[in-house]
């Protein structure tokens, strides 16, 4: 397989989308280059959040950039070039994933079928500034991270990529939906609906390691007992 790299540095000077696309379509490899570089983050990010799976996710990253490349004569520029090449991966990993359901004799959920759960939304606060980074905030923070990536797997197909593209991408709604081809207000009710499946299920694992803080073992009990007992 052939790595396709996600790093962030562009290799041409700063090129605005137009300039940028017909630098790649008179065949400038750098330039092809610096598109990947781009959008590399967030293609990646769909297809993982649809096929759960690194490896597979690269994969389709890959197929959307050279059927991109094959067919970007066609890119009229009515979207923007992130959300058509966004369509595209997540074209692929349909594809990918109905051929997965014929092995399996499992029809998968498409992507664009509307499931209406109600209408609200919630409104994005901004973080709370980081404290200074220490290794154990950084050890904590890639354990969140874990967490997190394990219950966005646990997410039904519909609302995997929605609340990725959503939360982590910070893609808009409109942005979202046609990035996915469903209607905004189904991008609001599964991001919404995403969001309250997370929220129990990590108030869940909470629950769970709540019995289990400040652990006192065995060992600390005895080594307690030994020492009042050897200051007497």
């Amino acid at each position: 397989m052939t790595q396709v790299q996600l790093a962030r540095d562009p290799v041409l000077p700063p090129l605005d989308e137009a300039g940028l696309v017909e630098r790649v379509r008179s065949g400038d490899p750098a330039a092809f280059e610096t598109l990947m570089r781009r959008h590399n983050r967030r293609l990646y990010r769909a297809a993982r959040s649809l096929l759960r799976d690194a490896a597979e996710a690269e994969d389709a990253v890959q197929e959307a950039y050279l059927a991109a490349y094959r067919s970007l004569a066609a890119f009229r520029g009515d979207a923007s070039l992130a959300t058509w090449l966004t369509r595209i991966v997540v074209n692929e990993c349909m594809a990918r994933l109905r051929r997965q359901s014929r092995r399996n004799n499992i029809l998968p959920i498409a992507a664009g079928r509307d499931t209406d759960f109600g209408e609200s939304d919630t409104v994005d606060q901004a973080p709370p500034p980081r404290d200074q980074d220490t290794p154990e905030r950084s050890l904590a923070r890639a354990e969140l991270r874990a967490l997190l990536e394990r219950r966005i797997d646990g997410l039904p197909e519909d609302f995997r990529a929605v609340f990725v593209l959503r939360s982590v991408e910070e893609l808009s709604v409109e942005e979202t939906a046609l990035s996915l081809g469903i209607a905004e207000a189904t991008v609001r009710t599964r991001h919404f609906r995403a969001r309250s499946l997370l929220r129990e299920s990590i108030a869940q694992d909470l629950e769970i390691a709540e019995r289990d803080v400040f652990d006192f073992d065995g060992e600390r009990c005895d080594r307690i007992v030994a020492q009042v007992l050897k200051a007497r």
